[in-house]
């Protein structure tokens, strides 16, 4: 098994072959604008997950998909090539569904930003109902239930 520091570099030198060998090599029509965003090598550095995003539409992704899983076998023997090492591991393609999630969380925050602006809208010209100062103070005195003595309020 590899000490961490091993794998995250292997790692990272899988991407940086991936994304030139995608660049230069795979001439596949179906190749969209491709990222690869990260690689995860396993401990035993015999598998590699590579994410990737497309710029584009759901139409893109697949075409995408298909044309990585189609030149992966060339992809691999470059990584193999570039990489030195005794074993190369097999690659797996998956995409990255971290740009899909932050443009929702925009979304999200964008709309909680024009509803607190609504609201802070409302409230610019209210007014409290009731009296000014609805709370009791410490100098208010009430007097005993039986009648006797005035007890003063904590």
């Amino acid at each position: 098994m590899a000490d961490a520091t091993r794998a995250r570099k292997i790692a990272d030198r899988i991407k940086v072959i991936v994304a030139q060998t995608l660049e230069k090599r795979v001439k596949d029509p179906r190749l969209g604008f491709v990222t690869v965003t990260e690689v995860r090598v396993t401990g035993d550095l015999q598998n590699a997950t590579v994410f990737y995003t497309v710029f584009g539409d759901d139409a893109d992704l697949e075409g995408t998909r298909a044309a990585l899983e189609s030149s992966k076998g060339l992809i691999r023997s470059e990584v193999g090539k570039g990489l030195r090492i005794r074993l190369t591991p097999s690659l797996e393609f998956v995409a990255d569904s971290v740009p899909a999630a932050a443009a929702e969380l925009d979304a999200l925050l964008r709309r909680a930003k024009e509803h607190d602006a609504q609201v802070a809208e409302l409230a610019r010209d209210a007014v409290p109902a009731g009296e000014a100062d609805p709370y009791r103070s410490a100098d208010t005195v009430d007097e005993d239930p039986e009648g006797q003595d005035e007890v003063p309020r904590p």
